[in-house]
């Protein structure tokens, strides 16, 4: 049972990658659109490149989405207006104009037939007015229908008149009739006078929308067997709608029985292939990636995360695909890791991406040609110039590629939708998130990057302030190294600003007694003379550990202890043990060996040359370009002779490099001059 446990713990690491692995596969299945995939590629003004298409099934053609939507435009631009005529307004009109004609009578200066002659005359007006009614506003439209008494009559455009219009009515129709008090009369109808005809929107709307519902969405029908296009037939309009109709059907058709475990098998062995190739890359040219599981996860979380954007695009609006900001992805790895692995990653999840995406090969041509330019010259992103800059020759090659396929396609530069330029700058805006999405990650996943880097390299930082004022020689020695680790860094192509900002933390555990080290001693008091080597010893080694604390409490990132941790790897505290030596035989040199590990990067294998010979330089009297030659060489093999760098993936060839870098700058420091031969 002891056996079977210690073996689970070896095999933890392992056996959370294949949960990851086996996760990721089934998520990113999960995502993909629920149909199958069409079995052909073709392209509109392209040669038909297979043998003679006959058609599998019966299927309808169906009508592209720009002929639907000329129908539905030219149906609500030729809709019929319903208006609505109310019943009862032409009977309250007659009511007050006998009540203003009684009012009017009163006055006994017309006589009884003259009064019937005036009341019957206003009720033939008005009856003459309200025939067809009076509109609220008078129809742009010449479809009009009039619903009265719950009948539906269709209305002549001379019908249609207003409260205006039905007063200059009232006076032509007076003007016709002999009858007293023919002004007075005008004036009474026309301030009775009320509109009764009203748009019905509601009946409108719901007439459209049942217009709408009865549009058909295919146009003919072709027939099992039927030829659709021959070999080397150029794929054309017609031949174009058709191609598209059969694989909308076809696909639909796949996804149907027991076709679907069939072609969730396929997509399944497919991205599992796809996330193995990662696997194996990582296994094989970045080790210390593959042995991290947090590293790990970082890439398949944002892996995912892209699949599920676009895939999530595609199902509601394939037609902005686009704007899906996929060169995030390489940016992002190349912040935290190196260009190879961030466009490797890039091109697999373009290729996981062209089973899902319309028109797949165009998707893939200019999404892999961004992410290379997004490697080429995304470069130093804490200056935030370099940024924008990247992302505009980003927006820039899509808005290129875009014109050169549309070209191939329609031999032309007519009908572009240059709503597309809008989405492309979109995408660029988008990708601008990488910024603040790099700081999510840093929290998150604690990984650090060169932004993070440039902030904990201000030596007015609370940290190395404090560094300053409590071992001010400590504080000049770290600059120093840092100057020294930087350029070897850059010579042999590491990480120059991680090296540098390790360097200059790599010492803050001398913090806690500055005074036992020498190069903070300002006089020739050296407390160490008071104590036996072994607990000299023992305050020297211990500056790591308190080093380590104080960099955990001050939050500075794994990254940045494992500087503090290994620069000086296992190695003796030689001149105490060779005291300790000078006062008995037998000497444990656990008790004078500091604690490591040794560097396990090119990184903290430079600090720990750096730190040493800087260290050491101080020792130097007169020094010659020999003596500074004899010097570096010295103590860079006795740390290989140490075997510090075992655990390193730096070369013989680099640390050659390294040492030259180191030889150089103590010329420099040492402000040597040639030595010509006498």
């Amino acid at each position: 049972m002891g056996k079977t446990l210690d073996n689970v713990y070896k095999h933890q690491s392992l056996a959370y990658k294949y949960f990851l692995y086996f996760v990721t596969v089934a998520l990113i299945v999960f995502f993909f659109p629920k149909g199958g995939k069409f079995k052909y590629e073709f392209q509109k003004g392209k040669p038909w490149q297979y043998e003679n298409l006959y058609a599998p099934i019966d299927f309808s053609i169906k009508k592209t989405n720009d002929e639907i939507a000329d129908e539905q435009r030219s149906l609500r631009d030729n809709k019929t207006n319903y208006y609505t005529f109310d019943e009862n307004i032409p009977a309250n009109v007659e009511n007050n104009i006998e009540k203003e004609l009684r009012g009017l009578f009163t006055s006994n200066v017309f006589t009884t037939a003259q009064q019937r002659v005036i009341l019957n005359t206003s009720l033939e007006v008005i009856d003459s007015i309200y025939t067809f009614g009076i509109f609220q506003d008078v129809p742009a439209s010449s479809s009009v229908l009039l619903v009265r008494s719950n009948e539906a009559r269709t209305l002549n455009s001379n019908s249609f008149i207003d409260l205006q219009k039905a007063k200059q009515k009232v006076a032509s129709i007076l003007a016709n009739k002999e009858s007293p008090a023919r002004t007075t009369l005008e004036n009474i109808i026309g301030q009775v006078l009320q509109v009764n005809i009203f748009y019905n929107d509601v009946l409108t709307e719901k007439v459209l929308e049942e217009e709408l519902s009865k549009i058909s969405y295919t146009r003919g029908n072709i027939s099992e067997g039927r030829l659709i296009i021959a070999k080397g037939e150029v794929v054309e309009a017609e031949n174009f709608k058709i191609l598209n109709s059969l694989k909308e059907e076809y696909e639909s058709e796949l996804w149907r029985g027991n076709n679907y475990y069939f072609i969730l098998l396929g997509y399944t062995i497919l991205v599992a292939l796809v996330l193995v190739m990662l696997f194996l890359f990582l296994k094989r040219y970045r080790s210390e990636i593959f042995k991290n599981n947090n590293k790990v996860t970082f890439i398949f979380v944002n892996i995912l995360l892209m699949v599920l954007a676009t895939t999530l695009m595609v199902k509601n609006n394939e037609s902005y695909v686009y704007v899906v900001p996929l060169c995030i992805l390489p940016l992002i790895l190349k912040n935290f890791f190196d260009a190879r692995l961030g466009l490797f990653v890039h091109v697999l999840t373009v290729l996981i991406l062209g089973f899902v995406v319309p028109n797949s090969f165009e998707y893939i041509f200019l999404q892999i040609i961004a992410g290379i330019v997004t490697i080429l010259t995304a470069s130093e992103l804490y200056k935030r110039a370099n940024l924008f800059i990247s992302v505009g020759q980003i927006t820039l090659i899509y808005i290129i590629g875009y014109f050169a396929f549309h070209a191939i396609h329609e031999g032309n530069l007519e009908n572009i939708e240059w709503i597309l330029f809008g989405v492309f700058v979109l995408n660029g805006l988008l990708t601008l998130f990488a910024q603040p999405l790099i700081y999510m990650y840093e929290k998150v996943f604690g990984l650090i990057s060169d932004v993070s880097l440039l902030e904990l390299s201000d030596t007015n930082s609370k940290l190395l302030k404090e560094l300053s004022d409590k071992a001010p020689g400590t504080f000049h020695h770290s600059l120093q190294v840092a100057n020294l680790a930087e350029a070897a860094a850059n010579e042999i192509g590491a990480n120059a600003m991680l090296v540098r900002v390790g360097a200059l933390y790599h010492d803050i555990g001398k913090m806690n007694k500055p005074t036992y080290f020498t190069e903070n001693q300002i006089t020739n008091v050296n407390p160490h003379d008071d104590l036996p080597p072994k607990e000299s010893a023992k305050i020297i080694i211990d500056h790591v550990i308190n080093g380590i604390e104080i960099a955990r409490k001050n939050k500075l990132p794994d990254r940045i202890i494992d500087f503090l941790r290994t620069h000086h790897g296992t190695t003796l505290v030689f001149y105490f043990y060779k005291k300790q030596q000078e006062l008995e035989t037998e000497v444990d040199d656990k008790d004078f060996r500091y604690p490591g590990p040794i560097p396990f990067s090119r990184e903290t294998a430079i600090l720990m040359m750096a730190d040493a010979v800087e260290a050491a330089s101080k020792s130097l009297k007169s020094p010659t370009y020999i003596i500074i030659d004899e010097f570096v060489e010295k103590i860079v093999k006795g740390q290989m002779q140490a075997n510090q760098f075992l655990n390193a993936n730096i070369t013989l060839k680099e640390i050659e490099m390294v040492k030259k870098v180191l030889k150089q700058k103590l010329t420099n420091i040492y402000h040597l001059r040639v030595e010509y031969p006498e």
